[in-house]
């Protein structure tokens, strides 16, 4: 078998810089405050040197942040046929998973602020134990792939 081959969307990169942004920016919000607290309330000296540590950490994650999204991105890939869907992510550690298609119970798509600010989506697919997904795709192309693993895996649309 080999290995997969389709990319997500090159936007991704952006999508997950701005969440990291986002989530960065609250952590030093959050931190900001503690430091506050600390100072205004003169907390026992260890936690101070606690919270020194935690902003080091955030700092550090901060810079690694802008350099995450581009390392993912080349390390994302997929691919299925009519037996198998193939993912393979990770930077640090490489993670390949091979989902039959005969286990497959649901695919579904989503789309998030972020995902629909740059016209992507993601694909969630479940089976009994676990669940997979495609992180994001551009809107037709995931409605597309959504459709053609569900005719692959043969799930039945239900009414509502």
């Amino acid at each position: 078998m080999e290995m997969p081959q389709k990319k997500l969307a090159k936007e991704v990169v952006q999508v997950w810089l701005a969440s990291n942004i986002i989530s960065s920016v609250v952590g030093f919000a959050v931190l900001g405050m503690l430091f506050y607290l600390d100072h205004r309330f003169q907390w026992t000296e260890w936690i101070g040197w606690i919270l020194i540590a935690l902003a080091v950490y955030s700092v550090i994650d901060f810079i690694w942040s802008f350099f995450q999204p581009r390392f993912l991105y080349r390390s994302w890939r997929f691919d299925f046929d009519e037996e198998f869907l193939q993912l393979k992510s990770g930077f640090w550690q490489e993670q390949h998973h091979l989902v039959p298609m005969t286990k497959i119970q649901a695919v579904s798509t989503s789309q998030g602020p972020l995902l629909r600010k740059f016209g992507l989506r993601s694909i969630g697919i479940e089976t009994m134990g676990s669940t997979h997904e495609i992180p994001a795709l551009s809107e037709e192309v995931a409605v597309e792939i959504r459709d053609t693993i569900a005719h692959f895996a043969k799930v039945k649309e239900v009414e509502q």
